[in-house]
C-alpha cells in the first residue's frame, strides 16, 4: 500500500491535471484492477463517461438497493446503452418488499439507527460483496469536494479503510457548472429526479466514504 507521503505528493501532482489525465493515471496504477462505482446520481454520466474513454471495459459497480425512482433506472439504461458500460449490479440479500415488512417504512431523516440500518442492509453490504468479488486495486468514484462536509477533508487519492482500496476521484474539484459543461460538451444526459433513501438528505453520508460504514459491515458479515 502506498504511504501517506506518495498519496500527498500524487495529490500534489494530481490537482493541476484534468479529469481524464487522472482517470488515466489511476488505471495505470491499478495493474488491470481498476473499478468505477455509480450509483445513477446527477451528473455520474461525467465519471462513467471518463472512465470508458480510459478502459472500456471497465468494470462499474452498481449497488441497485430497489428503492430507484423510475427515472433513475431509465436512465441507467440508456447510459448503459450509450456508454456501452460493462455493468455489474450488487444486490441486497432482501427485497425491498421483504425489508419494508420486516422494518417497516423507510426511516425518516431523525431516525439515525434506522438509515445506518438500512445502509449497512441495502447498501453496504451489497457493495462490500461487490468489492469483494471484483478485487479491485483502484476505485475510481464520483466524490466531489462540493458536496457535503465529510467529503470537504478528502482529496483525490486516498487510501480507503473500509474496502482496501486506492480511492481516486478525479471530479474532486468540479463545480457543478463544471459538470454540466462537461455532460454539454459530450452529449450526455443527467437525471434529476434521483433519490437515496440511504442518506435522507444530500448532507448525510450513506457510509460508503465514511468510518462508520466499515465498521456497520463487519458486523453485519
Amino acid at each position: 500500500m502506498p504511504s501517506s507521503a506518495e498519496i500527498s505528493r500524487w495529490n500534489t501532482e494530481l490537482r493541476s491535471q484534468s479529469p481524464l489525465t487522472i482517470v488515466r493515471w489511476a488505471i495505470a496504477q491499478s495493474q488491470g484492477r481498476a473499478l468505477v462505482s455509480t450509483n445513477f446520481r446527477p451528473y455520474e454520466a461525467a465519471i462513467l463517461h471518463l472512465a470508458v474513454q480510459a478502459q472500456p471495459d471497465i468494470p462499474v459497480l452498481w449497488v441497485d438497493h430497489g428503492y430507484n425512482r423510475p427515472a433513475t433506472y431509465h436512465h441507467a439504461e440508456v447510459l448503459r446503452t450509450q456508454l456501452k458500460l460493462n455493468l455489474k449490479p450488487y444486490l441486497p440479500r432482501l427485497t425491498p418488499a421483504h425489508r419494508d415488512a420486516i422494518y417497516g417504512p423507510l426511516p425518516e431523516l431523525t431516525d439515525e439507527e434506522g438509515l445506518k440500518r438500512f445502509s449497512t442492509q441495502m447498501k453496504l453490504e451489497p457493495f462490500q460483496r461487490g468489492m469483494r468479488e471484483l478485487a479491485p486495486t483502484v476505485w475510481l468514484t464520483a466524490l466531489r469536494q462540493v458536496q457535503n462536509p465529510n467529503r470537504a477533508g478528502l482529496d483525490i487519492v486516498s487510501l480507503d479503510a473500509n474496502f482496501g482500496a486506492l480511492k481516486v476521484s478525479p471530479l474532486f474539484y468540479s463545480s457543478d457548472a463544471d459538470l454540466e459543461a462537461y455532460l454539454d460538451r459530450h452529449q450526455l444526459p443527467n437525471e434529476w429526479d434521483y433519490f437515496d433513501p440511504a442518506k435522507a438528505d444530500e448532507k448525510r453520508e450513506c457510509g460508503l466514504h465514511a468510518a462508520w460504514g466499515g465498521q456497520a459491515v463487519a458486523i453485519a458479515r
